[in-house]
């Protein structure tokens, strides 16, 4: 699985819509990046939004739903995450978006909703959100539980890898 794009809204203190284009020349001939900053600088964030548009939850919070979100920015009725990846079944986009009644901060929360396409033709693949987690899972080969062990390393997640791989002894 090779991720080419993160496009996120809204998502913990990040406001307005940002986007990392992992295809750009100086990501590619790079090989291997690292996401580095201060606290509280999003670094979390981004991971956060790879993991909601994918599978539509994040390792920090167990609970997205129509009476959940820890994520969504603060005074902001409306969030999204999506990402672009390849594999060797195709290029997809995976979306995932959440919002308040009338898109107002004050709004209710409605149900999150998902949906995955070809990115090459646009075309919906799946809309449905046991549907969407499926194929996604067909796709990558990975579920939530995999992706997060073997792709990322989210916050906290270092002492035990550090513990696990030996080092702390």
């Amino acid at each position: 699985m090779r991720i080419q794009n993160i496009r996120f809204q809204n998502l913990n203190s990040l406001t307005g819509i940002w986007e990392i284009d992992l295809t750009r020349p100086d990501f590619v001939s790079a090989g291997i990046f690292a996401i580095t900053g201060p606290t509280g600088a999003g670094k979390t964030t981004i991971l956060d939004a790879i993991c909601l548009a994918l599978y539509g939850r994040t390792p920090r919070l167990k609970t997205l739903s129509d009476s959940e979100n820890e994520i969504m920015s603060r005074q902001t009725g409306e969030c999204f995450a999506e990402v672009t990846f390849e594999t060797r079944s195709g290029t997809f986009r995976c979306h995932w978006r959440q919002w308040r009644a009338r898109k107002k901060a004050s709004g209710e929360l409605q149900a999150p909703r998902r949906e995955l396409s070809d990115a090459i033709s646009g075309q919906i693949l799946e809309s449905n959100v046991q549907g969407v987690a499926d194929k996604v899972e067909e796709a990558t080969g990975m579920d939530f539980e995999r992706f997060t062990r073997s792709m990322l390393l989210a916050q906290g997640g270092f002492a035990a890898f550090h513990a696990a791989a030996g080092f702390g002894n």
